[in-house]
């Protein structure tokens, strides 16, 4: 089945028998709408990509802020759960 002729809107014997088809549709950047009883139930759509952002050593310089006890022991009922004796 071409589902380029298709609507977005596909029904569940549809879905199930080309889901894959589906998949190769939203990887290619198409939303598609899937609907049960005539009523649209659900939508898939390619998740956003960003670029990634190059990063800069130090760019957060001054806006962390770490508190002096940082690397201290855990309390142990915190500590207990992890696994963590001391």
């Amino acid at each position: 089945m071409d589902l380029e002729l298709l609507n977005s809107m596909l029904t569940t014997d549809i879905q199930k028998a080309n889901l894959l088809e589906l998949l190769e549709r939203v990887k290619a950047g198409h939303e598609v709408i899937l609907e049960q009883n005539g009523k649209p139930i659900a939508k898939i759509v390619p998740i956003a990509r960003t670029p990634k952002e190059s990063r800069v050593p130090g760019a957060m310089k001054g806006k962390i802020k770490m508190m002096d006890n940082f690397d201290d022991p855990l309390p142990p009922d915190i500590s207990k759960p992890f696994g963590i004796m001391q």
